[in-house]
């Protein structure tokens, strides 16, 4: 069910969830996290199945367990289909038809859409398949509310960018492994040049989604400073991997993962990305939940 991806997609549901303008239900909020867990589970566990045959040749993902045949591709995809129609129907019955019709189709569109179709496909994959991971927030706003605001849409917007420079600083310094499993990730398909450039694209464009928030009001004093300090971070770390030689090593540095001055800025790129989006998730969970929320609008920002 891979529980350290789910770990941030329970986080910024849950943020979501208590950022809504809505009351919920203490019992129905948590049934409503547990539900988006599980699905975020059973979307992983069908992945895990049909990509045995990949994870089996990365060094990063050849210990999963259909990887290594302790669980058979058939169980596992029983269990990803299971838990995925018990998730989807909980959240029916726990909180409204809206967010469990978002967390069925995000099931959908990751177990199928981005697995099955884009992933071995594409070198475009990540970015379409990454509005799966960008649902979360959004079915968390649902389950609360009942209805997708623009606020909504801003969370979801936010981690649809912030995915590819996240995903292709991974892949940068693990290109070796996804062309050996014959996978099309950005370096492989279009060069490490190519990606460094896009990874600078779409910093820029994730950064100007993180201040939606605070144009509508949704993220306040807190959540600013997220934005500012920690986007400044970001971007520097973005340029540093653009004007590094991140992804360029020779084949044999691939195969012993040689750690140079280039994919260590790619390195550090992956890990602070995963700390920034948690920090802004987390400024806004802090404001909402504890009544901390204070608009820039009412200091005189906006």
């Amino acid at each position: 069910m891979k529980p350290r991806v789910m770990t941030l997609v329970v986080f910024t549901a849950l943020a979501g969830l208590v950022a809504a303008p809505v009351d919920m239900h203490p019992l129905a909020a948590a049934i409503a996290i547990l539900c988006i867990a599980v699905g975020a589970g059973a979307a992983g566990a069908i992945n895990m199945a049909y990509d045995a045959d990949i994870d089996a040749v990365m060094r990063r993902t050849r210990l999963r367990p259909v990887a290594r045949g302790v669980i058979p591709a058939s169980e596992a995809y029983a269990y990803g289909v299971v838990f995925a129609l018990m998730s989807t129907l909980m959240m029916a019955l726990a909180t409204n038809y809206v967010a469990a019709g978002l967390l069925a189709f995000s099931i959908v569109f990751y177990g199928l859409v981005y697995t099955v179709w884009l992933k071995r496909s594409t070198p475009q994959n990540i970015v379409i398949g990454g509005a799966a991971g960008a649902f979360p927030p959004m079915i968390g706003w649902a389950a609360a509310t009942g209805t997708i605001s623009l606020d909504a849409v801003l969370l979801f917007l936010v981690i649809f960018l912030w995915t590819p420079p996240h995903s292709w600083a991974l892949a940068l310094y693990k290109s070796g492994d996804y062309k050996a499993a014959g996978v099309p990730m950005m370096p492989v398909a279009r060069g490490a040049r190519s990606t460094r450039i896009q990874i600078m694209v779409y910093t820029v464009l994730y950064l100007a989604a993180t201040a939606g928030p605070l144009v509508t009001g949704l993220g306040g004093v807190g959540y600013a400073l997220a934005v500012v300090l920690g986007g400044a971070l970001f971007f520097l770390l973005a340029l540093r991997v653009l004007m590094s030689k991140a992804g360029e090593a020779g084949a044999a540095e691939d195969e012993l993962y040689a750690v140079r001055a280039g994919d260590k800025a790619a390195r550090d790129l992956f890990a602070y990305s995963i700390a920034h989006l948690t920090l802004l998730f987390a400024a806004l969970l802090v404001e909402h939940g504890t009544g901390l929320h204070v608009k820039l609008s009412s200091l005189g920002g906006f």
